[in-house]
């Protein structure tokens, strides 16, 4: 136990226990006609940045709190490193206007395992 706590404490842990990193939003289509393109390119950029889809669409049941999801995503990648690296990517970059201006919500990456 006490080599858990002093391994957490350093500073590169998250790096050698090669932690997954996930982007999760909830989004709300505003226009599913132009969000349409966004759609159909999108998985190609994911896979080719090391990521695959965990959650895509399907029905949300709120349980706790005020959210009130309407289309949820979730998306893993290796690392946070890498799916930093997909975002910024110019493959993701050249269509993310298709997602933004057809749908609006909220999205967060964060580190697990």
């Amino acid at each position: 136990m006490l080599d858990f706590v002093r391994d957490v404490g350093n500073p590169n842990y998250r790096e050698q226990i090669k932690m997954a990193a996930y982007l999760i939003a909830d989004i709300e289509v505003t226009n599913p006609e132009g969000f349409k393109k966004y759609q159909e390119a999108v998985p190609a950029t994911i896979a080719k940045h090391g990521g695959k889809y965990l959650v895509r669409g399907g029905d949300v049941e709120p349980k706790e709190g005020d959210w009130a999801p309407t289309r949820m995503v979730v998306l893993e990648f290796p690392n946070m490193a890498t799916l930093k690296k997909w975002y910024n990517s110019d493959d993701y970059q050249n269509i993310i206007a298709d997602r933004t201006d057809n749908s609006k919500g909220n999205m967060v990456f964060v580190e697990g395992y």
